[in-house]
Parts: C-alpha cells; sequence; structure tokens
C-alpha cells in the first residue's frame, strides 16, 4: 500500500485556494503512484475556522469545492478533512474515489480545552469508519480521537483495519512534536496496527502548526516523517497483512471498497525520516513560519519595528528578517535623552548586519513638548512612572504613523515576563499589530539570541547580551530595579501561570514568600493590559489570550 500525506499550508476561509492546493496534491500524489492521497483537518476551510463555522454560506462553499475535488479523483482515493453540514455540523473526513463523494467520516471525541472550543461549533460522531484500497482495510480518525486512545481506533481494528490514517491540525508548542510522535507510536503498538498521520503546517493568527506528518509501523516504529515547518508531500510504502471487514460489527462503518492502479516500478521511494528539531530551534522555526505567515496572509508588504539596542527587539529584528527577507523590514531607532551610547550603537550595527532599512527618529525634542504642555497641570508634583511612559507612548504613536502612512505591520516586541507582570506601558512598546515574542520567556529569548548567533552571520553583537535589561525610560534604568532577576522571575511565572500553582505550592517548591506574593500581584492586576495586546504567537504550553483566560474584574486572591 503507497500513501501520501500531503502537509499543506491552508488559509482559513480561502476555500478556493485551498482547493487548488488539495487538487494539486492529488495529482502529485497519483503521479508519486500513491493509491491513498491524506490531507490535514478541515483543509477545506483551514483550521481553525471558528465562528466562519456559524456562516452557512461558508459551510455550503465548502461543500461545492469537495464536489469539484472529488472530480479529481480517478485512480486515487483522497481522504479530505471538511466541515459536513447534516442536520448538525460535523468536523469530518471526506472520501473521494472514482470522481464523487463516496462518504465521510465524523469526528468522535471533540476538544474542548487550551486553545481548542470545538463543542461551540460541532455535533460529534458517534462510529468508526473503514475504507477497503485494493483488498486493505484502513480506518478513518481525526486528531483528538487518536489522542484519546480507545475507540473509535480500538473498534475499526477490531472491524479488521490494519492501517489507522489520522487527519489532524495540531498546535505547536514547545517539545510538542516529540510526545505526539510518542503517542502515535503508543496506539499503533496498543492496537498492532501502521498509523499514518497527516497535520497541516503553517501560521493563524496565534498558532502555529509544525506538521511533523508521520508513518508508524506496527511495533511502533517510525519508518517516514516529514520535516516540522515546511509544506511537504510524504510518500510511504507499507506492507500490510490481509484482513476483511466484520460485517457483524455495529460500531464502524465501511464507507466502500476502491480499487487503484498499482505503482510503477520507476516511481522510486525513498522513505524520508526528517530530523526532529531541538526545543529551541523548533521554536525559532515556530516564531519564523508564524511572521511570515501573518504577513504574508493578511497582506503586508512589510514590517517595521522599534529597534532599542535590547535584546528582545534584536530578537525580533532577526525573526522578521528570516521571515520576511531584509528588503521587507524596516527598523526605526528613537533615541531620548535616556538612551546611551551602547544601545544606540548596537542598534546600529545590528541593522547593518542584517542588512535592514533602518530610520532615526529621536524622540527628545518631542519630550520636552510634551513636558512642557503637561507642566502647568502636574504643577508641584515630582517626575515619576507617567514620564517614562510618555516616552514608550510617543514611540508607539511614531511606529503606527509609519504604519498608518506606508501599510506596515508594526511588529512589537514585548516578551511573557514583561506581559505576566505588566512591564510594558499600554499604547506604548505595546502599540502594534503583531506581538512576535509574547509568549517568549526573557530567559529563552536570550536562548534563542545565542542560537541566531551560532548561524554564519552572527548579526547580534555580544554587547546587547551583556548588557543588564533596561527599559532606559530614565537615568541608570534597570529591570531588576522594579522586578526579580529573570532567572527566578521565569520559573515563577511559569508554576503560576503554566501549572497554576498557589501561593503556598510556589513557597512549597522554594521561592521566597515576598517574591512570591509580589509577583502574583504584578500578574493579576495585569489582566487588563494583556486583554489589550495584539496576537502573537503561542509556543509555550499555556499562553495568554487564546489558552489563560482570566477576568479582569476578580476578587479571588492567592
Amino acid at each position: 500500500m503507497r500513501i501520501a500525506l500531503a502537509q499543506i499550508n491552508p488559509v482559513v476561509g480561502d476555500i478556493a485556494g485551498n482547493e487548488r492546493l488539495i487538487i494539486n496534491s492529488i495529482i502529485d500524489a497519483r503521479a508519486a503512484g500513491a493509491a491513498v492521497v491524506c490531507f490535514p483537518e478541515l483543509a477545506l476551510v483551514g483550521y481553525p475556522p471558528e465562528d466562519l463555522l456559524l456562516k452557512d454560506r461558508v459551510l455550503s462553499d465548502a461543500a461545492e469545492a469537495l464536489e469539484r475535488i472529488a472530480g479529481s479523483t480517478d485512480g486515487i482515493v483522497a481522504i479530505v478533512g471538511y466541515p459536513r453540514l447534516d442536520g448538525a455540523v460535523y468536523n469530518a473526513a471526506a472520501v473521494l474515489a472514482d470522481r464523487r463523494i463516496a462518504g465521510s467520516y465524523s469526528k468522535n471525541h471533540l476538544p474542548n480545552y487550551g486553545v481548542f472550543d470545538e463543542h461551540r461549533y460541532f455535533a460529534a460522531g458517534t462510529k468508526g469508519a473503514l475504507i477497503e484500497v485494493n483488498g486493505h482495510l484502513i480506518g478513518l480518525s481525526i486528531c483528538e480521537d487518536i489522542w484519546s486512545g480507545g475507540a473509535p481506533e480500538s473498534d475499526e481494528v477490531a472491524a479488521g483495519a490494519s492501517l489507522i490514517v489520522n487527519l489532524s491540525a495540531s498546535p505547536y508548542q514547545a517539545g510538542k512534536g516529540t510526545v505526539r510522535e510518542q503517542m502515535l507510536s503508543d496506539r499503533a503498538t496498543e492496537n498492532g496496527v501502521a498509523v499514518a498521520f497527516c497535520a497541516q503546517i503553517g501560521g493563524q493568527d496565534e498558532l502555529v502548526f509544525d506538521g511533523h506528518s508521520l508513518v508508524i509501523d506496527a511495533a511502533g516504529q517510525t519508518i517516514a516523517r516529514a520535516p516540522q515547518f515546511e509544506e511537504w508531500l510524504l510518500m510511504c510504502e507499507l506492507e500490510l497483512p490481509a484482513s476483511s471487514f466484520d460485517a457483524s460489527s455495529d460500531k464502524v462503518e465501511l464507507l466502500g471498497s476502491f480499487a487503484t492502479a498499482q505503482p510503477s516500478d520507476d516511481v522510486s521511494l525513498d522513505h524520508p525520516i526528517a530530523r526532529v528539531d531541538g526545543n529551541d530551534e523548533a521554536v525559532y522555526a515556530a516564531l519564523v513560519l508564524g511572521t511570515r505567515d501573518y504577513a504574508n496572509k493578511n497582506g503586508f508588504d512589510r514590517a517595521v519595528l522599534g529597534l532599542s539596542g535590547g535584546v528582545d527587539s534584536a530578537l525580533v529584528a532577526c525573526i522578521a528578517c528570516d521571515a520576511l527577507g531584509a528588503a521587507r523590514v524596516t527598523c526605526v531607532t528613537m533615541p531620548s535623552q535616556f538612551s546611551s551610547e551602547g544601545t544606540y550603537g548596537d542598534a546600529l550595527k545590528l541593522a547593518e548586519s542584517l542588512g535592514l532599512e533602518l530610520l532615526e527618529l529621536p524622540i527628545g525634542e518631542l519630550m520636552n513638548r510634551y513636558e512642557h504642555l503637561l507642566a502647568p497641570t502636574f504643577e508641584g508634583r515630582d517626575p515619576d512612572l507617567t514620564e517614562e511612559n510618555l516616552q514608550a507612548r510617543i514611540r508607539g504613536n511614531l511606529l503606527m504613523a509609519l504604519s498608518n502612512k506606508f501599510g506596515w505591520l508594526v511588529l512589537t516586541t514585548g516578551n511573557k515576563s514583561e506581559m505576566a507582570v505588566g512591564y510594558s506601558t499600554l499604547y506604548g512598546d505595546s502599540a502594534g499589530g503583531f506581538a512576535v515574542i509574547k509568549d517568549v520567556p526573557k530567559t529563552l529569548v536570550y536562548r534563542l539570541c545565542e542560537l541566531r548567533n551560532g548561524r554564519s552571520d552572527c548579526p547580534i553583537p555580544e554587547s546587547i547580551l551583556t548588557r543588564a535589561p533596561s527599559a532606559e525610560l530614565r537615568a541608570d534604568q534597570a529591570d531588576q530595579d522594579s522586578l526579580p532577576p529573570y532567572e527566578l522571575l521565569d520559573p515563577l511565572l511559569e508554576g503560576y501561570v503554566e501549572r497554576d500553582l498557589g501561593a503556598q505550592q510556589l513557597i512549597a517548591e522554594g521561592f521566597d514568600a515576598e517574591t512570591v506574593a509580589q509577583v502574583i500581584a504584578l500578574v493579576d492586576r495585569a489582566e487588563y493590559k494583556r486583554r489589550q495586546q495584539p496576537p502573537g504567537i503561542k509556543v509555550t504550553g499555556k499562553a495568554f489570550g487564546r489558552d489563560r483566560r482570566m477576568p479582569i474584574t476578580n476578587r479571588y486572591k492567592e
């Protein structure tokens, strides 16, 4: 049995474009001698389509596109993810063969946690489904079906399946690829059958999909694996045991039997097994892909960011350059009287090293005008955080002016540690269209910079990585004047935000009680700020916004 897994990058709502992607992959798979070609979950409308599924026209357009795709299935069976309207809406896998829609399977297990809220849109299927291709029985499943174990896969195997295919849209987070592959290996060995996992790649708002499609044999060994973060047509040939459908089963439906031509001997297969990136490598690749797709899929020709000479903006500049190319990125340095020669010089060096356009817009005079204008109202009060935030808001205004004038996408540069404790200025450094590293803790920011500097161009000056972090909004300012050291703060935030540990649990893990109380108060108080941040790429287990959803008005205290 020669199968193809089409690891494609669909665009949510672009039904016509996704239809072309699917048809082109069917043509390529047939040319490579595949009997079956699989596509990701909801590939026809893109994942997640969210409230587009509440529009009747979207469902009818998808149904019409599916009919057209079916017309391309001479000599091959295609399994395509789509939303099926049949009284209710189902997350379904259509079986297309012999130029027709032969049947469909509906996802049994609907995830409703973290970034998923499928109960809002879909009804759950209640049965497994099989197809017979050239005498071999193949069981169908969709994403969460196989994560849960048991039915429907166990029912399909009991009814005769020797291969399970799983259509998936599995969002990336650090370390997930390895966990996912082990889970699929466990399912293969539990059921004693091969498993073929077909996943999408690409960025969709806050989510990034890493692909990592693969085929695992009945012994749990990976025999083919597509690269992460790339479109790929993965081909694999399996030796499957003979089996027959158990017609007595009332838990599984046989959707049809199909015959395809055998592949010719001149079409060879090399069964690629792509390497799996290390965690930091994969995080960086996810940030690049997420930034590229957000810009390209939303029609931005160019991105712009403020380049301070600090580590966060340095990382965002590198990601933007790698995602879009140097010719599509503009950096802006906006020095004030508190900007040091070191950070200013480092910003110039970084932009030159990456080949990025650099604009210089000094804000000292603007700041003086603001202070002069506000002086009568502020009379008798000492300068404080108000004046510091004015600087950040001036910079935000300038970046948004460039965006308005030229249609550029403003990339913000705040990291997860800062977002967590509210160490940012609303309508200042948080102003923009896409927050590239909003889910990247500060300690990981440094590791990603070191990783990026490991390439031949080594663009980030060493002084950026060794200088104490500072917002440079007042003389001799350092982040650690207001916050615990990031080496302490990040693990504490991981416990409170990602693992939902309370104060006493954190203290029991060895954190200082006074520091725990300070950090929890900062995190809780900053919820209103986080609600107003731009979307950004999820790379951790619990991102603000899509994962962690806390009420702003909230009197519960740890």
